[in-house]
């Protein structure tokens, strides 16, 4: 594997993870302010940086109602926000650090359906770097250049979500449980 034609083999580990945003399924908050939960890995501060990643996140809006908005305490482990808020928190952390791969694992799950199409859309508008998406949702991964798809962790089949529909039995089911006819 190579990351702008190094292979990782070559790089510390302290680099190889810098070059690297990862979101997991359950985001992960730290206690201190929402400043400090977007900005965190991020080297240089940056205010316009943090507003840009919570935009592209979906957070402003709820970032702003908040009395003391970015200055907002956030508790440890984020419970005094929802699973959503605190996902997207996550997802800014990540935007934020500027990294040259981005790993949602599963990382939408928790966004209702019209938050993750906004979310998806600006990154892929506004994020050009490497993005790797695991997800159970067929619309999360729909408009991906390559989709993987796993069965008891063997790979059953790669393509775009067209060719998939013609050539594999597992992505053909998985799609007909979560989409409609004219969606397919």
């Amino acid at each position: 594997i190579k990351i702008d034609g190094i292979d990782i083999k070559d790089l510390r580990q302290e680099d190889l993870h810098s070059t690297m945003g990862y979101v997991p399924q359950k985001g992960i908050l730290f206690g201190g302010s929402i400043k400090g939960n977007i900005l965190f890995g991020n080297d240089e501060y940056d205010d316009q940086v943090m507003i840009e990643a919570a935009q592209i996140a979906q957070a402003e809006s709820f970032i702003e109602e908040m009395e003391d908005r970015y200055d907002h305490n956030i508790s440890q482990g984020g419970t005094n926000v929802s699973g959503g808020q605190r996902q997207r928190l996550s997802i800014a952390r990540a935007i934020a650090k500027n990294p040259l791969i981005y790993i949602f694992d599963d990382s939408f799950s928790a966004l209702d359906y019209r938050t993750d199409q906004k979310l998806r859309k600006l990154l892929d508008e506004k994020i050009h770097a490497t993005k790797l998406i695991v997800a159970q949702r067929i619309n999360t991964i729909r408009y991906a250049d390559q989709i993987i798809v796993l069965d008891q962790g063997t790979i059953v089949g790669k393509g775009t979500h067209q060719e998939l529909l013609k050539s594999c039995s597992v992505y053909q089911e998985i799609a007909s449980s979560q989409l409609t006819k004219e969606e397919m």
